[in-house]
């Protein structure tokens, strides 16, 4: 294979970027998110530093979207039948963008919160005084112990499937929340029945056995619990 110039590679460079681009939809938002992030923080004054970090921060995203896209075709190209090792490849190829997503998100909203005036200490203060935010930090914790819970034990994917049932622990916690912030017992029966018509659901199209559906409820309500108690406790 002829050696090229520093121009030519510079060019098929610039021509995979415009391929990627074109190409992949994902490619395209996270580019136009990242320039209006950029020119949003020129608006907003911010130092040379915050805007290496911010730029820095789209980069990396850009690149494990480039990545990804790599790992996708080099697969397609090298095993033409289905295998599992080439499904776990792009796999970790997807995971690569979504950590870098997840990066971005944590540091533009770091980089943002502070030129809007909002202190994170202050957040993390109000945490304690908002039984929204404790929803949600809950209904995350659950969803993180769903997901290791399947990748530990093989079963299922992620969001789908396995031990225990994700849609029932959410239905259950969200119940739990409600029958400790309002305890009404007409509005407390009636979100345990659309808990247990959620649990039955997934029964019913096969998703989940019983087993799975009771675990995934006493993951729920136990994990919701166990949090408003130490949050209670402080």
């Amino acid at each position: 294979m002829q050696q090229q110039s520093f121009v030519e590679s510079f060019n098929a460079a610039i021509e995979g970027f415009v391929y990627v681009f074109k190409s992949q939809r994902n490619m395209r938002l996270h580019f136009l998110m990242g320039l209006f992030a950029v020119l949003l923080g020129i608006l907003l004054n911010f130092t040379y530093m915050e805007l290496i970090a911010l730029c820095i921060t789209i980069a990396f995203v850009l690149f494990a979207e480039m990545f990804n896209t790599a790992i996708e075709y080099t697969v397609d190209m090298v095993s033409q039948e289905y295998h599992p090792l080439a499904r776990i490849v792009k796999d970790i190829g997807a995971g690569a963008v979504l950590l870098s997503a997840i990066t971005a998100a944590v540091v533009g909203y770091i980089l943002f919160a502070s030129r809007a005036g909002i202190r994170i200490e202050d957040n993390i203060a109000k945490i304690r005084g908002s039984s929204w935010n404790i929803t949600l930090i809950i209904l995350i914790i659950i969803l993180v112990i769903v997901v290791l819970s399947k990748l530990i034990l093989h079963k299922g994917t992620p969001l789908r499937g396995g031990m225990p049932s994700g849609h029932t622990a959410i239905a259950f916690s969200i119940w739990t929340i409600i029958s400790l912030l309002y305890p009404n017992s007409l509005v407390i029966f009636l979100v345990f029945v659309l808990a247990f018509l959620v649990a039955r659901s997934r029964i019913s199209a096969n998703v989940h056995n019983l087993m799975e559906v009771f675990i995934g409820a006493l993951v729920g309500v136990i994990t919701t619990v166990f949090i408003f108690q130490m949050y209670n406790h402080r």
